[in-house]
């Protein structure tokens, strides 16, 4: 009886010390994956630097190519509009962003003139569009002010990105789509699921009217006035009261004028 008990125990006992060891290679081999990622990510981002220091002046110059490099840098982690990606050899944080740090300040300048542009024009067309442009629109307009960038092309992901940049101010400057299109939303407000669909159905329609909501997503007239006058509320849409029902417009989907 005692000889099974001890065999018993043994084998218990090594099921464990088999069980621990197992445990012991996996972190090991994790850990060393992990490292071996950290260099390659290192020598990633080497290369780009040094692609960007080589092509700095094309970056600059040429949106398209601005774009594709920075969906580069994102691709392996860095942010080029964060500055706290930057740090020096200590290891303390550098001076301005990345874009900063390696072209110089001229491109970190103009992404931050050109988000405090795009404020500017949100702001001043708040009263005609209740805070929601197109992204489109709002590259039309500000491109065709002064002082961007020493008449620099501006392209939808330069708008996007400088938008992006306002993040951590808590501004309340978001980016929503509606159907397919990017706005910009400059107002803390966020649009319930009734006030998307009747903009993402202007975007296609050109306009609605109550019995086209009411007839074509099944609504009650209740509901569809309840989110027409919200919207109306919050210049999101515009009444025209001439026709025989009144119809409703969004002004983003509307044509841009200069600014």
């Amino acid at each position: 009886m005692s000889s099974r008990r001890g065999v018993g125990l043994s084998a218990f006992q090594n099921r464990t010390a088999l069980s621990s060891q197992y445990a012991s290679h996996g972190a090991s081999l994790r850990s060393s994956h992990a490292s071996s990622l950290q260099n390659q990510l290192s020598v990633f981002q080497s290369l780009l630097h040094n692609f960007a220091l080589q092509h700095g002046d094309t970056i600059k110059s040429d949106p398209t190519f601005r774009a594709e490099f920075a969906r580069m840098c994102n691709a392996i982690g860095v942010d080029p509009l964060a500055g706290s990606n930057v740090k020096g050899k200590s290891g303390s944080k550098g001076k301005g962003s990345w874009w900063a740090q390696t072209l110089g300040g001229d491109v970190n300048d103009f992404y931050f003139e050109l988000a405090v542009r795009i404020v500017e024009l949100c702001r001043a067309t708040r009263g005609e569009n209740g805070g929601l442009i197109a992204v489109e629109e709002c590259r039309e307009r500000v491109g065709k002010g002064k002082g961007i960038g020493g008449g620099m092309d501006i392209s939808d992901d330069d708008v996007l990105r400088a938008v992006k940049s306002l993040g951590p101010l808590g501004s309340g400057f978001s980016v929503v789509t509606l159907g397919s299109r990017p706005m910009i939303r400059s107002i803390p407000k966020e649009l319930n699921t009734d006030q998307s669909t009747v903009l993402e159905a202007i975007q296609v329609l050109g306009y609605v009217t109550c019995s086209m909501l009411e007839d074509n997503l099944g609504w009650s007239n209740a509901r569809s006035e309840t989110v027409i006058q919200d919207l109306l509320a919050d210049s999101l849409v515009w009444m025209d009261a001439q026709a025989s029902e009144p119809e409703y417009w969004s002004p983003a989907s509307m044509g841009s004028n200069d600014f």
